[in-house]
C-alpha cells in the first residue's frame, strides 16, 4: 500500500467525524474554523462530537470554509442525511457542454504545442493534434488500446519511459506532483490506486512510497519531461488551466495541460519532430 488508506476509513464516518477529518487536514482549530465560517466554536465542538445534528447550510459553510472538494461534500452531506448538493456530471454530459467547448477551443490554440485535457486521475479525455504526433515519435500510439494515462504512459517500460533523460528525475515529480495537486490536497482511494500502479512498474525504488521518501532537486525552476531522440533533447515544462469556479464535480476535476518547449533548442526539435511525424502519416 501506498499509505493507510483514509478514503476507506473516511466512508464509514459519520458527518462530525468526517468534519474532524478535514479539519485536522487542513491544519485548522475548532476555533480558527469558527472564525472562518461565522459558526461557532462550541457549535462546530457539538457538530463534531455528535451531540448538535447540524443543517444543510451549516454544513456547506463549513465544507465552503476548508476547501473540501465537492465531491467530499456530497459525501458530508449524505452522512448527516441529506441529499447531496453537487451534480457528478460526466464529460460527455450536457453540463459539460460549454466547458467541453472552450477546452476544444484551447486545444487548438495550443498548436503546434502539445496539449491534453485530463480527469483528475490523468486520464486523457482529448488531446490536440501535436500530442499523438509527437507521442508516436517515440512509440507506435496506433498499438495502444483502453483509456489512456499520462502517467502510465511516462511510468510504462514499453511507452515512453525509455526515451526519457532523467527518468528517475522526472518520475520522482510526478508521485510528488500527483500528492500535491490531489483535488483538495486529499489523497482518495483512486489516487491511492493510481498511485499504487505507479509503483508497482519495474525499477521504482520502495522509498517513492511516501512523499518523505520524494527529493527532488532545486536546481531548476521546473522539471522538464525530456524526450531522447537521435543524439538531440526535447525538453518541455507543463502549463495547467483549470476550471475556475466549478459547480459540478466533473467541472472541477477537469483539467488542461500544455507542453511547451524549455529553450530555443527544444522548439526548434519539437517542429522537425512533429513535422516528420506529419509527412510519416
Amino acid at each position: 500500500m501506498v499509505e493507510a488508506n483514509p478514503a476507506a476509513r473516511k466512508a464509514r464516518l459519520g458527518a462530525g467525524e468526517l468534519l474532524r477529518y478535514w479539519r485536522d487536514l487542513r491544519g485548522q482549530s475548532q476555533l480558527k474554523l469558527s472564525l472562518i465560517s461565522g459558526v461557532s466554536q462550541r457549535h462546530i465542538s457539538f457538530i463534531e462530537s455528535g451531540r448538535n445534528s447540524p443543517s444543510r447550510q451549516i454544513l456547506l459553510d463549513l465544507a465552503e470554509s476548508l476547501d473540501i472538494p465537492l465531491r467530499d461534500r456530497n459525501s458530508l452531506l449524505l452522512a448527516a442525511g441529506y441529499a447531496p448538493a453537487y451534480p457528478e456530471g460526466t464529460w460527455e454530459g450536457a453540463e459539460m457542454m460549454g466547458v467541453a467547448t472552450a477546452l476544444k477551443r484551447m486545444l487548438r490554440q495550443a498548436e503546434p504545442y502539445p496539449a491534453v485535457v485530463m480527469d483528475r486521475y490523468w486520464n486523457v479525455l482529448m488531446t490536440n493534434d501535436a500530442l499523438p504526433r509527437l507521442f508516436n515519435c517515440f512509440t507506435d500510439t496506433s498499438r495502444w488500446s483502453g483509456q489512456q494515462n499520462i502517467l502510465r504512459t511516462i511510468f510504462d517500460p514499453a511507452l515512453l519511459r525509455p526515451h526519457i533523460e532523467d527518468w528517475n528525475l522526472l518520475a520522482i515529480s510526478l508521485i510528488h506532483r500527483v500528492y500535491r495537486e490531489a483535488v483538495g490536497r486529499h489523497v482518495d482511494q483512486k489516487t491511492n490506486e493510481l498511485l499504487e500502479s505507479l509503483l508497482a512498474y519495474p525499477g521504482v525504488p520502495s522509498e517513492w512510497k511516501t512523499p518523505k521518501g520524494l527529493d527532488i532537486p532545486l536546481d531548476s525552476p521546473v522539471v522538464p519531461l525530456s524526450l531522447l531522440k537521435d543524439g538531440k533533447t526535447l525538453r518541455l515544462f507543463s502549463m495547467v488551466t483549470t476550471v475556475g469556479t466549478p459547480q459540478t464535480i466533473a467541472g472541477q476535476e477537469v483539467r488542461l495541460e500544455w507542453m511547451m518547449p524549455v529553450d530555443e533548442e527544444s522548439e526548434a526539435l519539437l517542429k522537425v519532430l512533429l513535422e516528420q511525424s506529419r509527412s510519416s502519416t
